[in-house]
């Protein structure tokens, strides 16, 4: 399976190894806005790796609760048909799992990252 029965932490853990090899590699060329799309587009797998590890539509009702989304609106999108990546890129779970949560998680910013290395050489 592609989640490799891993949680996300491990997962972003393995990304932040492999962007930071190349960036490393990388950081001469001026790629500010390639790497921000990139940093948009992991973001919301991300979410969607988390989406998909809920599983069941009551716990996603119920994890959906407890980071804050109304009950009513929990309930509307934890039984939601649509697709994971559709999901993944909806309000609600931009509001429930926010970049600063992603953050706390040790999520990788490499693009302020990138702007480090880019001062320093």
């Amino acid at each position: 399976s592609r989640s490799q029965g891993r949680n996300v932490r491990q997962v972003m853990e393995k990304v932040k190894i492999y962007i930071r090899g190349w960036m490393g590699y990388y950081y001469v060329a001026d790629m500010k806005r390639i790497l921000q799309g990139w940093s948009e587009w992991l973001r919301r797998r991300l979410r969607m790796y988390i989406w998909k590890q809920w599983k069941k539509p009551k716990t996603k009702v119920q994890n959906l609760h407890k980071l804050g989304i109304p009950e009513w609106q929990a309930h509307q999108w934890g039984n939601s048909r649509l697709g994971y990546w559709r999901i993944a890129g909806s309000p609600v779970l931009s509001r429930s799992i926010t970049n600063e949560k992603l953050a706390l998680a040790e999520y990788y910013d490499f693009p302020a990252q990138y702007e480090q290395l880019r001062k320093l050489h």
